[in-house]
């Protein structure tokens, strides 16, 4: 069976940074700082990505931090903006693979919610014959049943997936299952390991 290649989206694929949105609207740098690690933290971002739906989270979080509720509230309605860009130089690894012929999928802790608007803007996504979103899963990486699912979807096991991803936890996660996993720094090095692995 021909191998995959499994993408990881936040900071492989995209920069993500909730500080791209919220250094918009908190000039202070010290509240900026004191913001996102106690408001919206990515703590309690990944309870999105683990399924949790928005019309819970965004109420809560406001009674908690009422002197922040239009913040809280740009949180969910301005989430494109905490992703500022691609990855230089991933997108054009993509195409490469595609144009190879190389079967394509994504792995990626993200919000259904939040990939349900993100996902339409960005034709890279095109080239992946499937997405697994956590959210929509409601199981996030590593927990070991999101690469099971994976692996169900794309018919293949083990050696017959490559696997980039930047958490380092993940990549332990998928080699335990026997998947060819690495992390992600740039793209120059996954090129390397694309090419070791016969890929590129």
């Amino acid at each position: 069976m021909q191998k995959a290649v499994v993408f990881d989206i936040g900071r492989v694929l995209f920069h993500w940074e909730l500080g791209a949105l919220f250094s918009k609207l908190i000039a202070d740098r010290e509240e900026l700082d004191w913001f996102l690690a106690h408001v919206v933290t990515e703590e309690w971002h990944f309870e999105h990505d683990r399924g949790r739906a928005l019309a819970d989270m965004v109420p809560e979080r406001i009674a908690q931090f009422p002197q922040y509720e239009s913040h809280i509230r740009a949180y969910a309605e301005r989430f494109n903006e905490t992703i500022p860009g691609p990855v230089q130089g991933s997108h054009e690894i993509v195409e490469r693979l595609a144009a190879a012929g190389v079967p394509l999928y994504c792995l990626t802790n993200f919000g259904d919610e939040f990939f349900a608007a993100f996902r339409p803007t960005q034709p890279v996504f095109d080239h992946f014959i499937d997405i697994i979103v956590s959210g929509t899963e409601k199981v996030a990486k590593p927990d070991p049943r999101i690469y099971e699912i994976v692996e169900e979807r794309s018919g293949r096991r083990g050696d017959a997936l490559f696997f980039t991803d930047d958490n380092p936890a993940n990549i332990a996660a998928a080699k335990a299952r026997g998947w060819d996993a690495h992390l992600f720094t740039d793209a120059a090095s996954l090129e390397a390991q694309l090419k070791a692995a016969g890929l590129l």
